[in-house]
């Protein structure tokens, strides 16, 4: 155990104390979904599609370094155990092992489950993961999810109580209708699942699910405080507030469609629940003594969303991994400042239980680093690298390294070109070769892909999570029947209501990307 202890606390960075460490302040994250670097009206986008956005960045600091990984699963358990996704396999999503084109790049076929059906094997983060919201609960805080899981949709212990989360609100899986909160597929079975839930157990409720999830942080955040102020205790609360906005597929949307199209209607409607998070966080006295955080799991899902950013959503350019990301913390936090260090999805474990006084000692050393030295202390930042992908993942082994980048066999040298027009792996290929032999080295720590023998089953469930769906209620059952007969009961040869796999590291998304 020592051992671990002196290599994660290496790994954990050497920063001198700050002055907010250990204040315990209330932390809420409010992560989007497919939203591009310039679509808040911060980094370029219309000032009318995200005043609130605007208002918050305004309040606090944007970081226009901060990286994640390019599609939303990994950016969510990296967030979660602040270990870079391939440790977790988190690499690959939960929903690609029932899709034959993903499959076939790890060699494997689709499954069969006892029934004979064609299924996915299970896949989520594993119960043995020590996540942040373990580590802030042991440092008393009351810890909510809101919104958007993605990290296992079927066993109990890959579900978000069984990792950590004292209160849960939202889906499990990738992405829902909006309004019937179902998700149109269980790849491989093409149709669709229910996936709406309160303290994992299936609920059905009427409403627009960005506006329901604002709903939920709003109440959570004033029982919160109402508790406080009754039992005179000062509880800090963590809530994780994850949007499903403005992830395809975008179907009905409540209002601002007869202004703009489809996406940025969305995007309104999520500016819309920012807000109103923001406000009730004020309204309740609690805005000098919490960290609001802003920011987006992955690029956007065209290159004109992520300009002047190259690449996607699925790809280890720039535009699908750097992400507009801002924090307010009044008298912490300079309004209206901006702050180039370097950061990573990961850093946010360390520097969250940092800020909380939380423990760091654990078995499983972190990539993140704490980063509260230079967010409150003005300190350059201790990252040098970023290791986005390794052998073995979805798209090419792809880091990070100072000013110098490689993505598969590209070299970018983001300083002078953080476009990434000009491929310098010809000009300087000792570095190319320095940055490909240290991937090489990284990838021997992927650890064995385990539990590829727990099938789904059934192979379409009526609603995610496997004991909800053993007694799904006869309200969701007609629902979910009433969905299916809508949808195609067969496909053209090759063709499937999810994107292909990407090839040589690039995807073209059509339609909302779902």
């Amino acid at each position: 155990m020592k051992s671990l202890l002196i290599l994660f606390l290496g790994l954990a960075g050497n920063a001198l104390a700050s002055p907010a460490d250990g204040s315990k302040p209330n932390i809420i994250f409010i992560l989007s979904d497919d939203m591009g670097w310039n679509e808040p009206a911060f980094n370029g986008g219309k000032a009318e599609w995200t005043p609130h956005m605007d208002q918050l960045r305004k309040a606090g600091v944007s970081l226009d370094q901060f990286y994640v990984h390019a599609v939303c699963s990994p950016t969510r358990a990296a967030f979660m155990t602040g270990r870079y996704a391939f440790r977790t396999w988190a690499d690959w999503r939960s929903e690609d092992f029932g899709k034959p084109s993903y499959l076939a790049m790890l060699d494997m076929k689709l499954a069969k489950n006892e029934a004979g059906d064609d299924t996915r094997r299970i896949h989520g983060l594993a119960t043995e993961e020590r996540t942040v919201a373990e580590a802030l609960k042991e440092a008393g805080y009351f810890t909510s999810i809101v919104g958007k899981w993605h990290c296992g949709e079927w066993l109990p212990g890959q579900l978000p109580m069984g990792q950590g989360f004292m209160h849960q609100y939202g889906h499990y899986g990738w992405g829902i209708d909006y309004n019937n909160k179902t998700i149109p597929h269980n790849a491989p079975a093409r149709y669709a699942v229910y996936d709406w839930h309160r303290n994992q157990q299936p609920i059905l409720e009427p409403g627009y699910s960005t506006d329901l999830i604002a709903n939920e942080a709003v109440r959570v955040i004033a029982q919160h405080r109402m508790k406080q102020q009754t039992s005179g205790e000062a509880q800090p609360l963590f809530m994780y507030v994850a949007f499903n906005a403005i992830h395809g597929p975008l179907e009905e949307i409540p209002r601002y469609t007869d202004r703009y199209e489809k996406r940025y209607a969305a995007l309104k409607c999520l500016d819309d629940a920012v807000g109103r998070i923001v406000e009730a966080v004020d309204q309740c006295g609690y805005g000098d003594n919490t960290l609001v955080i802003l920011a987006n799991d992955n690029g956007g899902l065209t290159p004109e969303q992520n300009a002047p950013y190259r690449g996607t959503k699925n790809t280890n350019y720039e535009g699908g991994v750097r992400v507009p990301c801002v924090m307010r913390w009044p008298g912490k936090l300079e309004a209206g400042g901006t702050n180039s260090a370097m950061m990573h999805v990961t850093d946010l474990f360390p520097t969250f239980a940092t800020l909380a006084g939380a423990s760091l000692e654990q078995e499983r050393p972190l990539d993140g680093i704490n980063m509260t030295e230079a967010l409150f202390a003005g300190a350059e930042s201790p990252r040098e690298e970023i290791v986005f992908e390794i052998t073995g993942s979805v798209r090419p082994p792809s880091m990070r390294r100072g000013k110098y980048k490689l993505v598969g066999k590209e070299l970018f040298d983001l300083e002078a070109d953080p476009s990434e027009k000009t491929d310098l792996a010809g000009k300087l290929p000792e570095i190319a070769k320095e940055l490909s032999s240290h991937l090489d080295t990284v990838s021997k720590q992927r650890p064995p892909l385990e539990g590829m023998d727990r099938l789904m089953s059934p192979a379409l469930p009526w609603v995610y999570g496997q004991e909800e769906n053993a007694n799904a209620p006869d309200w969701l059952k007609e629902l979910v029947k009433q969905v299916r007969a809508t949808q195609p009961t067969e496909w053209a040869p090759g063709t499937t209501p999810w994107p292909q796999a990407p090839k040589d590291g690039k995807i073209i998304y059509t339609g909302d990307g779902r």
